[in-house]
């Protein structure tokens, strides 16, 4: 399980918006594709639950938008940046370079999920 604090900034906006996620999967050490991808895609509900002011999150997708993992404090974040504003997601207890070349396959993949047999 792993925890983290996903943060929201809407274009024309001065507030930060602030909600802590639980993903229920592995620990972020552990982390596959997978995980990435559903870690990606919760970050991405809270901000359409924001832009939208709806609790219900619409569907989102991995497309359109611009990515960067970072250093933080704990850890490495996630930062992503799309047309209608800017989302930070972390701290997580892995390695930039790793997480990195996660996010770029699942972003390659579509975002679409592959399960192994």
């Amino acid at each position: 399980m792993t925890t983290f604090k996903v943060e929201v900034l809407l274009k024309g906006t001065d507030e930060v918006v602030t909600e802590t996620v639980t993903y229920s999967g592995h620990d972020s050490q552990g982390w596959t594709d997978a995980d990435v991808r559903e870690v990606l895609l919760s970050t991405l509900r809270v901000f359409e639950r924001v832009d939208s002011g709806d609790e219900a999150a619409g569907t989102v997708a991995l497309r359109g938008l611009s990515w960067i993992v970072t250093e933080a404090p704990g850890g490495v974040a996630i930062n992503i940046e799309i047309p209608s504003g800017a989302i930070a997601a972390g701290p997580f207890s892995l390695p930039a370079d790793e997480l990195t070349q996660m996010i770029t396959r699942v972003i390659a993949s579509g975002g679409k999920r592959e399960d192994v047999h």
